[in-house]
């Protein structure tokens, strides 16, 4: 790693200026770094709410004057289901910016137990009050591990916090009404995986398998938080509002395009079904705050093999397994997601098939 004369010297060598300041004492911003707008186009707010908008609106009018009725039924599941779920999106995004930027991460060190094996199961209940996106848990659990918790418990968390959130379970009741097993099912389902993979990395997890946390989070000093609020938010927000809208329109596809009797090949057999669920759900990456309504719109498939999509979704897809690599290593990245995903299975199989 360079010292900071290193890294003065070289910058000096490519003609730009640099100013040496030591990492563990930051020195304060100037005015243009307070600047409301710094790092953010003009009229930002019209720009966000144009990325929200306009994807929908523009897919909407290209396909409304065909009047084929598989073209309507997949216009009408896919707006559903980005209706239904955009409000969720837009609260989970907010509180969690609002935690990253207003909660410092040593608050988590000080109220986790001092032993590991204590340690996971509470921060796995943790993520029950603490909601937060997947996009942003990792990050999180990186300066977690920085801040000197747990390896186990930063995982158990990282798992948890975007699977069992307020907004989630809140999210999943509204989108099975009348159907409260459906959410202590995705609750418990949920918990229970965190948790073993918490245990499991205590029992297992080497430490040459995690590469050192680059990645900042949370609030730094001399920084406006109403400032860092709004970026993280932005970022989330375009982030998951994207995988939202290719989200609904894989499952808009998926009902209208495959044929039923494909479907009975997985519906008839409750393993295969579970399987192929789980499976969607690390293709597809929709955020945790919407799965719950692409789930209840998979009406061929058992509620077992739902809840299994709901509960590996939030904990390993294709996006989730890019951010792993890129802030704790391949190496980290293969054996968690791969281990993740077994345990997600079985949790949902075996408390799916008692409650549900």
């Amino acid at each position: 790693m360079q010292t900071t004369d290193e890294r003065t010297a070289a910058a000096g060598a490519a003609g730009s200026p640099a100013r040496p300041v030591p990492p563990e004492h930051p020195a304060p911003p100037g005015p243009a770094d307070d600047a409301p707008g710094r790092g953010l186009p003009p009229y930002w707010a019209l720009w966000l709410l144009a990325a929200a908008v306009l994807p929908g609106t523009a897919l909407f009018v290209a396909v409304r004057g065909v009047d084929e009725p598989a073209v309507q039924a997949w216009r009408t599941v896919c707006l559903a289901i980005t209706v239904q779920a955009l409000p969720f999106l837009l609260l989970g995004t907010a509180l969690s910016g609002a935690i990253n930027a207003f909660v410092p991460a040593r608050v988590f060190g000080r109220l986790l137990p001092k032993r590991p094996a204590l340690a996971v199961p509470v921060a796995g209940v943790a993520g029950v009050v603490l909601p937060g996106c997947e996009c942003a848990s990792v990050p999180v659990a990186g300066s977690l591990i920085g801040r000197g918790v747990a390896p186990a418990a930063a995982f158990t968390f990282l798992l948890s916090a975007p699977a069992i959130n307020p907004v989630v379970l809140t999210a999943t009741a509204i989108a099975f009404p009348g159907s409260p097993l459906m959410v202590l099912a995705r609750l418990l389902a949920s918990l229970v995986t965190a948790t073993v993979m918490g245990w499991l990395w205590l029992l297992l997890g080497r430490t040459e398998w995690l590469r050192p946390a680059v990645r900042h989070t949370g609030h730094r000093p001399g920084h406006s938080r109403f400032t860092e609020f709004r970026l993280g938010f932005q970022h989330d927000f375009l982030h998951a509002g994207g995988f939202l809208v290719l989200g609904a329109m894989a499952a808009a596809t998926f009902n209208v395009t495959v044929p039923r009797s494909l479907l009975d090949a997985f519906t008839g057999s409750p393993w295969l079904s579970v399987l192929f669920l789980a499976a969607l759900a690390i293709l597809l990456a929709v955020c945790s705050e919407a799965d719950a309504f692409l789930a209840a719109s998979l009406t061929g498939f058992p509620p077992v093999a739902r809840l299994a999509f709901m509960v590996v979704g939030p904990m390993v897809d294709l996006k989730l397994i890019a951010l792993q690599a890129g802030t704790f290593g391949r190496a980290f990245a293969v054996r968690f997601s791969a281990a993740t995903t077994v345990v997600a299975v079985v949790s949902s199989a075996l408390i799916g098939g008692v409650l549900l």
